[in-house]
């Protein structure tokens, strides 16, 4: 291979390292700009509420407890018994745990900028089964309980939008703020009627939550039984969390799901254990489930999957012009190359301004068909050849018709790219298996 031609191929390659500079820069603008989406979210929630997480209902009974002990006065060699109090509080978890939730979704703007919000109208349900004696097997008789209470852990209180009301039997009664609860967080509690604490008891109980956050909805199954029905207006959720739903219905209409989940599958009850003795909660925390309101088009994810193809993109048709020079005898100077590799690096500029204020498709077909028509224009001149520049033309909107298919389809893009290199070395191959590149850095053409 003579001089003439690898000057010519190592000149192709420096263009393309050239064009990463300004390719990097697009991809920093890319970065910058979700950041900033980002932060005014976080604002947005910050002025209205955040993720909801919802933990409980759990019955907290608080108790003092006499505790004595045996101690020796070695003065006089004989034994005395000394008295002290300990405080505690024993946790029940709901025999049974049933939420029943409708959300709607509404967007709220800040510049160009949307966040998601939900609106929840859950009713939750349940029963407590106390044990006799409330579980305790020895010396009962040394305990005191206070007035037991129900607690309610919601991780962003200002989210509630109602008056809420604990439905016990015939009796309604008020919930105050403060879960009084430290593992659980920000939340509410109740006080309940007192207790019989020598007989087994059983309650069921009701009440109804109107919860707003923003983004993620969150359920910890507290039940040893738990059921959670979701139904909303939002047609692209996003199941989230340890359990996906054992039912769901998603249509453009919206979806619904149903979740079922019992002792034996979430081992609540050691996990909230785990939390009273070690004070590690987090454990039980994440036990969870619940619903993601994304956005499935978010250009700017897709602006960045589709500027990690841009090298690949620009070789491509670097590749195709050096085709026409060795194929069609045409010489086509380094300038020319770099002036189409800009144009092609503007596209994703061009793609990330549009996809914010249009959405990203339509930024897609606008940014790919003014490139293809200003390198289509191009190149008509520079291979001296209206049909060449018509045919250059078609591969390239060929290109980035493939590259939306890649970027749409996120689960097969691995597939489809392997194929598309395949069949484009195919092709080439096919073009050039009777080329002599000997020769080919001898033609008038190139060395031009």
């Amino acid at each position: 291979m003579n001089r003439s031609l690898l000057f010519k191929l190592g000149a192709i390659a420096l263009l393309m390292l050239l064009l990463m500079i300004p390719l990097l820069m697009i991809n920093g603008i890319i970065s910058d700009r979700q950041q900033t989406r980002d932060d005014v979210l976080t604002d947005i929630a910050r002025s209205s509420s955040y993720a909801q997480r919802l933990t409980g209902p759990v019955m907290v009974v608080p108790y003092r407890r006499t505790v004595r002990e045996w101690k020796l006065n070695e003065k006089l060699n004989q034994r005395y018994e000394e008295t002290r109090e300990e405080r505690g509080r024993l946790y029940f978890l709901p025999e049974r745990f049933e939420l029943d939730g409708r959300v709607q979704t509404e967007l709220r703007a800040r510049g160009i900028y949307q966040a998601r919000l939900f609106h929840a109208d859950n009713r939750i349900s349940g029963r407590f089964a106390l044990p006799e004696q409330l579980g305790i097997t020895e010396h009962f008789a040394d305990y005191r309980f206070e007035p037991a209470f129900l607690a309610v852990g919601i991780s962003d209180i200002r989210g509630i939008e109602n008056a809420l009301k604990l439905e016990l039997g015939s009796q309604r009664l008020e919930f105050a703020p403060g879960s009084q609860v430290d593992w659980l967080g920000e939340g509410v509690h109740v006080a309940l009627p007192t207790l019989d604490s020598r007989k087994p008891a059983a309650l069921e109980f009701a009440f109804d939550l109107r919860l707003q956050g923003t983004e993620q909805l969150h359920v910890v199954p507290v039940g040893k039984t738990s059921q959670v029905s979701l139904a909303s207006n939002w047609p692209h959720p996003s199941f989230i969390g340890n359990f996906l739903p054992t039912q769901r219905d998603v249509t453009d209409k919206g979806f619904t799901a149903h979740w079922q989940t019992s002792f034996f599958a979430t081992n609540l009850e050691q996990a909230l254990q785990t939390c009273l003795d070690r004070q590690a909660c987090e454990d039980l925390n994440n036990r969870s489930f619940g619903v993601n309101f994304i956005d499935p088009v978010d250009q700017y994810l897709k602006s960045d999957r589709a500027i990690k193809y841009a090298l690949l993109f620009i070789a491509l048709t670097f590749g195709a012009f050096f085709l026409f020079e060795v194929l069609k005898n045409l010489a086509v100077h380094p300038i020319q190359y770099a002036l189409v590799g800009a144009a092609l690096a503007f596209f994703y500029l061009l793609l990330l301004s549009l996809a914010e204020h249009l959405g990203f498709a339509l930024a897609y077909l606008i940014s790919a068909s003014a490139c293809v028509l200003l390198i289509g224009f191009y190149v008509c001149h520079v291979l001296r050849s209206i049909a060449h520049g018509l045919g250059f033309s078609v591969g390239l909107a060929a290109l980035y018709g493939l590259l939306y298919g890649l970027l749409s389809a996120e689960d097969y893009a691995l597939l489809m790219g392997s194929l598309l290199l395949f069949a484009l070395l195919g092709t080439v191959m096919v073009l050039t298996r009777k080329l002599d590149w000997y020769g080919v850095g001898r033609r008038k053409g190139i060395e031009q």
